[in-house]
């Protein structure tokens, strides 16, 4: 059938992966113009398939960064870090040799809330003249690679998430925030359950969900029981073959799924200065396909 006469054809975007695991560079789209729902759904897709995407030279302003990440859920406010004075649901990691980064250790962002976020999107504002990489690991490869008999034993168990553990009172972002603020934000913030597993809501796929940045403890374990087991696997994320590792330029994106991720920023480029700004996107309160709460459960019959 012939298209109507004026009617316009946005062009499909390029996808290319990064690895046969994880990430992949989405080019021929302008973050700042308005998407339309096809364009949103199609880089949906590509989160959900390659679980952190990266759309490079990108001018965003503030807003734009905002209102982009709003199209995909309400935001999260985070309650340390500073905020981005023409958007304020946008935080700054600024650091120097005078702010160093407390990023340099494996995690997956504010699983210290019963809702953690399904994604976050990093924009480069100011980057050093080398160094300063990112680097992403797919929870679902790393799950996978485990034996089945220790799939099953950690799908019934839940641990214990909390802020304190990864923003301790004489930690970097603690003492930058101010005394009051993190207080404030330490009662608001008791510590939390999630599941060691976790299934995904939009793909149904299972993955690790315990993080070194804020899972404390397996519930019901012991302390040196759980301490093993969480040490396995924080180490056994770290395989190369579940990692996709980003050089960043500046203007660049990245757009992870939070649910089924970790990430760690390379802290290499002190004293150089590295800027960026991120929106978080909050998502829904994580289960196992074993509990599943009975809204999904209903939708999923």
């Amino acid at each position: 059938m012939a298209e109507p006469l004026g009617a316009k054809t946005m062009p499909k975007f390029a996808i290319k992966p990064l690895t046969p695991t994880i990430g992949a560079v989405i080019e021929g789209c302008d973050l700042a113009q308005r998407l339309d729902d096809e364009q949103l759904a199609e880089i949906r897709g590509a989160l959900l398939k390659h679980q952190v995407i990266f759309f490079e030279g990108q001018q965003m302003s503030p807003v734009q960064h905002r209102d982009f990440a709003a199209r995909f859920g309400a935001l999260h406010t985070h309650p340390l870090y500073p905020g981005v004075p023409e958007a304020p649901e946008l935080f700054i990691l600024d650091n120097h040799k005078d702010n160093p980064t407390d990023n340099d250790s494996w995690h997956t962002d504010v699983t210290f809330i019963e809702t953690p976020p399904m994604a976050s999107i990093l924009y480069a504002k100011h980057l050093p003249p080398s160094g300063g990489d990112t680097i992403w690991s797919n929870m679902k490869a790393a799950y996978e690679a485990l034996s089945p008999t220790f799939r099953e034993f950690l799908s019934g168990l839940d641990a214990v998430h909390d802020f304190a553990r990864g923003f301790p009172q004489r930690g970097i972002v603690a003492k930058g925030a101010g005394e009051d603020r993190h207080a404030k934000a330490l009662a608001e913030h008791p510590p939390v359950l999630h599941p060691v597993i976790r299934t995904h809501p939009e793909t149904g796929e299972d993955g690790l969900f315990v993080n070194f940045g804020f899972t404390d403890r397996i519930k019901g374990l012991r302390r040196k029981e759980s301490d093993a087991i969480l040490n396995m696997l924080f180490e056994h994320i770290q395989k190369p073959e579940f990692l996709v590792r980003w050089r960043w330029s500046e203007n660049a994106v990245a757009f992870w799924d939070n649910r089924v991720t970790q990430h760690y920023a390379v802290n290499d480029y002190l004293p150089h200065r590295r800027i960026m700004n991120r929106a978080t996107v909050l998502g829904d309160r994580p289960y196992h396909r074993s509990r599943m709460p009975a809204g999904v459960r209903a939708a999923a019959e």
